[in-house]
């Protein structure tokens, strides 16, 4: 644990003075704003059957849905991944990187943590089919736990886009969010009139019209100044007030069942006014921010919170789902209405069990996240391993049959690298099929029924094609061609 802090702590002192740190804490907010979202609003009990239930308490809880405004955060995670894209492109480019490049090597700062997910969801539904369980009990504990995918797909759209729309950024610069906020409202008005299929578009042009203000800010159209932060605050602020009391749209940021429309799904022009609201707070607090985060103490906080911030994400629903279900065994599991005192009074207590649930959680997995940025900074032009040894240093001699091995996968592996490298649009057109297998996989899983029968928890053809997805990807991250030389062991060098 001392040698883990003062690592972080010697990380954080790294820190180039170019890294805009407020960007850093504003993901990690984020992030951490969803995660208790989601565990201090759900109702857990038991139906007609005696089978345990979980729900929102939103329905229930109509004073609550103005708090929305403040906790629905995931239009500054949107504005945050935009500015962190851009600079990482950018940068990629640079380097004389291309579009392929740069996509192969964010996968696998996204997919790796995610395939964990998956296969111990998938593992753990099937040692539970062979234990005799239902297979519609296990598809629904999968369900929950798989609920922050659904975010996963549109933030893979989102990266996979980053090439074309920050051309399109550069070209058009401020008139890009604008034009899509029209699609936006076009998309609202067919909602209106009954024709919900005709909006199906605002799922992607709600979230990249926030992505592109974050284009804006990095390169300095959206400075951190009273005269652009104030009208985007107040401006969305009346917008919103304008939308929700005089206009169709519901008060809450969050899908609640009954409603006649949806802010969230799909994103909404109540939900944008909203996102303008957040960006011009943000911009107002950035220099007082910044100034704070220099300090060592804070700045490492918000390192080490960022290094494992994707598997606090991923896995805090599979830790309230362990803490219900162990308080369901030991029979001492609090059941209340939801909104009533003993509800309310219980939300701290849960908030600590899910906490020191998630930590061991994120202890065993996190380290696949740690391992996954190391290796991409690792495999950066220009940068050394932590693990490179030193001039002279000679690699231990592996095993015969290791050495077999490597040969037989590594030419190949070399040989596909070599032809990819020759042919940059071929080996963009491979990445963009890695990347449509798992987004389709993952939108598949997320529209299957929360109780339909899986053997594995997830539709099987979903899991074999997202895993084929991440494969492909594994193998362009692996056949690179500044790695192929590299990796290939010898008497397997590519011809």
């Amino acid at each position: 644990m001392g040698a883990a802090l003062r690592g972080l702590r010697r990380l954080a002192e790294q820190t180039p003075p170019s890294r805009e740190r407020f960007a850093d804490l504003l993901r990690g907010l984020s992030i951490l704003a969803v995660v208790l979202g989601h565990w201090l609003v759900t109702v857990v009990g038991y139906d007609e059957h005696s089978e345990l239930v979980g729900r929102s308490a939103l329905p229930d809880l109509p004073w609550a849905h103005p708090l929305t405004w403040l906790f629905q955060v995931v239009p500054v995670f949107c504005f945050v991944g935009g500015y962190a894209n851009a600079v990482s492109l950018t940068r990629h480019r640079d380097r004389g990187g291309d579009a392929a490049g740069w996509l192969v090597n964010r996968s696998g700062r996204l997919l790796r943590p995610t395939t964990a997910l998956i296969l111990v969801m998938a593992g753990g539904a099937f040692a539970a089919h062979l234990l005799g369980a239902d297979p519609a009990r296990v598809r629904l504990v999968v369900w929950f736990a798989s609920i922050p995918l659904w975010f996963l797909v549109v933030y893979l759209v989102l990266v996979v886009l980053t090439p074309l729309m920050y051309a399109l950024h550069l070209r058009y610069g401020l008139w890009v969010p604008p034009a899509l906020v029209c699609l936006v409202a076009l998309g609202d008005v067919a909602r209106l009139l009954g024709a919900p299929s005709l909006s199906l578009g605002n799922y992607l042009f709600g979230w990249l019209a926030v992505y592109q203000m974050g284009f804006a800010w990095r390169d300095g159209l959206l400075p951190a100044r009273p005269r652009v932060a104030a009208p985007l605050l107040l401006g969305g602020v009346g917008a919103l007030l304008l939308f929700t009391l005089a206009g169709p749209y519901p008060v809450s940021m969050l899908n609640v069942p009954g409603e006649r429309l949806h802010n969230m799904s799909p994103p909404s022009l109540a939900l944008l006014a909203v996102a303008s609201a957040q960006i011009g707070a943000v911009l107002l607090l950035r220099d007082r921010a910044a100034r704070w985060l220099r300090g060592t103490r804070p700045w490492t906080v918000v390192v080490a919170v960022n290094t494992v911030i994707l598997t606090i994400f991923l896995w805090h629903v599979t830790a309230a789902v362990l803490v219900v279900f162990a308080l369901h065994l030991a029979g001492v599991l609090p059941v209340y209405a939801a909104g009533s005192a003993g509800w309310l009074a219980w939300r701290i207590p849960l908030l600590l069990l899910c906490g020191l649930a998630l930590a061991p959680l994120v202890a065993v997995f996190g380290r696949i996240e740690v391992r996954g940025a190391r290796r991409a900074v690792a495999d950066a032009p220009g940068t050394v391993a932590p693990s490179a040894r030193c001039p002279g240093q000679r690699a231990p001699a592996a095993p015969p049959t290791t050495r077999l091995g490597l040969a037989l996968v590594a030419r190949p592996v070399a040989r596909l690298g070599l032809a990819l490298a020759a042919h940059p649009v071929a080996r963009l057109g491979v990445a963009l099929a890695g990347f449509a297998g798992v987004v389709v996989a993952l939108l598949d899983n997320s529209l299957l029924p929360s109780t339909a029968p899986a053997v594995l928890g997830l539709p099987t053809p979903a899991l074999v094609t997202y895993l084929a997805g991440a494969a492909i990807l594994r193998l362009l991250r692996s056949a690179s061609p500044g790695d192929v030389a590299r990796r290939s062991p010898a008497g397997s060098r590519p011809r």
